[in-house]
């Protein structure tokens, strides 16, 4: 494995072959085409359930238009993926998979059996088919209104069969925007360092245990190393775009700011361009800018500079310590963390510098981050005894509100994009591990299971 290099060798050369691969850019889903509507047009397409309860919905093993073991296997995954992508916005109530086994097989989207599925108590019903062709898949898919028994979503997509999961996680968002108006995070990604490797840092005396950054899936599939520098990479930031990790990298024993491009086999920039020790980038949401805390001019700060490292300015002037920005979902504030009132507290300013002000008020605060738009909140690490829990503070309201509770110590939380949910880092379990949670606290879920892993970040 090349220093710098962003993949290994074999996966490069995977992704040469598939769309849906980690060579391609993450916005370019499966090619997918509506089918002409089923029913006519005056047919409502939101699928409703009782009054006052969600709509259920089955989504049996899809429909496999192939004898061989690929197109079997990823008619059974799709699937079981799609269910559990659908399942993870609680939008739906999804009727458990086990409980199919006595309804018929569809063979075909024309004979699948309607009052059976009805006596089930499905509301809506997700009928697929999986065809291999050469290298690729098509898959359709289609949304039934059971009580109905009419189409009201349908749509057939194309991609390589290196990885059938992106099938679902397309169909999965597509469905939650038509059906729910929601933006979906089933093919977002999530970025974190983990020190699994078990690898020396090279270079030093000490015998330190390198951490790199690693990429998955939103679910914590797919886990694949990004950087192999041997060096300790921290704080990973997805820009806004999802082609590109910031990071927190030492490179001579000096951390600095990095810029991965990790769709690409090139060495990462240093935009900061190793003025002083850099730390915690973060991105401004029209990706054109980078905040970061600097000892450059002697003290930690608060700078922004372009995505490219030019027009570096300072923001904070200030005695005390402030660090770890992050930005408003507008761009036109930064929160940070401050210990000029004798502790770490946050600290919202103008994007300009300007209009500090404290808002927390706590024996200790750390590691901002601001939600996306509708919702106005930020969550931080907030020392709750001899660990730490995650918080929520409302910008609107002042209010604040925990989603955990002394189960081990919970650090570094990061907003999904649409803000429903956080990805955090947890010893509930011994070592340190990703997990993801609802900003409700609800829906807590684990993602990593290997080494240590730290300082999540999820894309948009």
């Amino acid at each position: 494995m090349t220093a710098h290099r962003l993949l290994p060798t074999a996966l490069i050369a995977m992704a040469s072959v598939s769309v849906l691969a980690w060579q391609q850019p993450p916005p370019t889903p499966p090619a997918s085409q509506t089918q002409p509507p089923r029913q006519p047009a005056e047919i409502e397409l939101s699928i409703m359930g009782e009054p006052g309860a969600p709509p259920r919905y089955a989504v049996p093993d899809f429909i496999a238009l192939g004898t061989d073991e690929q197109t079997r296997g990823a008619a059974k995954s799709i699937a079981q993926v799609l269910w559990d992508d659908l399942a993870f916005e609680r939008e739906f109530y999804m009727i458990p998979r086990d409980t199919y086994a006595s309804i018929p097989a569809a063979k075909s989207p024309e004979t699948v059996p309607f009052e059976r599925w009805r006596e089930l108590g499905a509301d809506g019903l997700i009928i697929g088919t999986v065809r291999k062709v050469n290298d690729t898949f098509q898959v359709q898919a289609w949304l039934y209104n059971v009580k109905m028994q009419k189409s009201v979503f349908g749509k057939e997509y194309t991609g390589g069969t290196r990885n059938e999961r992106i099938f679902a996680h397309t169909i999965s968002d597509e469905i939650h925007m038509q059906q729910r108006a929601l933006q979906g995070v089933a093919r977002s990604k999530l970025a974190f360092a983990s020190d699994r490797d078990r690898e020396s840092v090279t270079g030093t005396v000490q015998k330190r245990d390198v951490k790199e950054i690693y990429i998955s899936d939103y679910d914590g599939a797919n886990q694949q190393r990004a950087t192999a520098q041997r060096r300790l990479n921290l704080t990973p930031a997805w820009s806004p775009d999802g082609r590109a990790i910031a990071y927190t990298a030492y490179r001579n024993e000096s951390p600095d700011i990095a810029v991965s491009f990790i769709y690409k086999a090139a060495a990462p920039t240093w935009p900061a361009r190793g003025k002083g020790h850099n730390f915690v980038p973060a991105w401004s949401p029209d990706g054109t800018k980078l905040a970061f805390w600097s000892n450059r001019d002697g003290n930690p700060e608060i700078y922004v500079m372009s995505a490219d490292g030019s027009n570096a300015r300072r923001l904070t002037h200030h005695r005390a310590s402030d660090v770890s920005p992050a930005w408003s979902p507008s761009g036109n504030q930064i929160a940070f963390v401050s210990d000029r009132t004798g502790s770490p507290q946050i600290y919202l300013m103008d994007a300009d510098g300007s209009a500090v002000r404290q808002i927390t008020h706590e024996s200790w605060a750390d590691r901002p981050t601001w939600s996306p738009a509708p919702y106005n909140e930020i969550a931080y690490t907030s020392r709750t005894g001899p660990g730490y829990d995650i918080a929520i503070y409302d910008v609107a309201t002042g209010q604040r509100r925990h989603i955990t509770f002394g189960e081990g110590s919970n650090e570094s939380p990061s907003f999904a994009a649409n803000g429903r949910h956080l990805a955090f880092m947890s010893t509930r379990l011994g070592k340190s591990h990703i997990f993801t949670i609802g900003r409700d606290g609800k829906g807590l879920k684990q993602i990593t299971k290997v080494g240590n892993n730290f300082m999540p970040n999820w894309s948009r």
